[in-house]
């Protein structure tokens, strides 16, 4: 689009944060006298919530084990993105990254874009504690939101902090039919990812002088009268350097303009 190809992975550099916090929860298995028997890593997945009825809803029966999805798992999706204007940046404003080698080359990008990606979060278990468990295990760390913070833009040196926010929590439990149907408690968590999408990154020069004549007379033909020459200080400085400038004015009576091509007075 527009003749400049780029893609800095910004979307899925959200998707991997977000799905990174929920990689690693565990459930305990019990016993009648509450001894921990077993301790299950609950395995995450992006996939749609409807991939997992359907699967269970195949094989609802408990007798044939083999074929049954194992629960507990976890899922999520993206559910939405949307603009989000009351984070809108200045259209003008840019980042900007001196060349590794050569200083005298400068990349440079304008403010990003403030969009809000949306997230369904679903977890399964076959009984309503595994899904108590972790649901308790996620709950607490969002008030509401919990923030991550995402490598934008590594050749530039970008670095985000995208909140995560929780707008909701909802239950379900899928149990129907006989004892021997399978059972699947369900909890569906909505999350809201405040993030920033870039544009491309472009390649300057750095400016080290400015030169400009001033006219007396606005007439085709008249002759300046002064020049004003704006240096760095010290003329050695790069462009991410912590320097000033140096101002030279000159008058002038010889008639003379200066021409930005030859770079010499005619």
């Amino acid at each position: 689009m527009f003749g400049r190809r780029f893609y800095h992975e910004s979307m899925r550099k959200v998707v991997v944060a977000f799905g990174t916090i929920f990689n690693n929860i565990i459930i305990h298995r019990t016993d009648s006298d509450g001894s921990v028997i077993q301790r299950v890593k609950v395995p995450l997945s992006y996939s749609p919530k409807e991939k997992f009825l359907t699967r269970l809803e195949q094989q609802p029966n408990l007798n044939q084990r083999e074929m049954a999805v194992s629960l507990p798992r976890m899922g999520f999706e993206i559910s939405g993105i949307s603009y989000d204007a009351s984070r809108k940046l200045q259209r003008v404003g840019k980042f900007k990254k001196t060349h590794a080698t050569d200083a005298g080359q400068q990349y440079y990008q304008y403010n990003p874009v403030p969009y809000n990606i949306s997230f369904n979060l679903y977890s399964f278990t076959a009984t309503a504690e595994g899904g108590l468990q972790i649901v308790e295990q996620i709950l607490p760390y969002f008030q509401p939101d919990y923030t991550v913070t995402i490598n934008a833009i590594p050749e530039m040196g970008i670095k985000r902090d995208v909140p995560i926010t929780l707008n909701s929590v909802n239950y379900e439990d899928t149990y129907d039919g006989s004892f021997t149907t399978r059972r699947a408690v369900n909890y569906t968590l909505g999350f809201t990812a405040k993030t920033y999408l870039y544009g491309p990154v472009y390649a300057a020069k750095v400016i080290k002088e400015t030169t400009a004549d001033i006219f007396t007379d606005t007439a085709t033909g008249s002759t300046r009268e002064e020049r004003i020459v704006i240096v760095p200080n010290p003329s050695s400085a790069d462009a991410d350097d912590d320097f000033g400038f140096t101002t030279t004015i000159t008058n002038f009576a010889d008639s003379k303009t200066y021409n930005q091509t030859t770079d010499s007075d005619e």
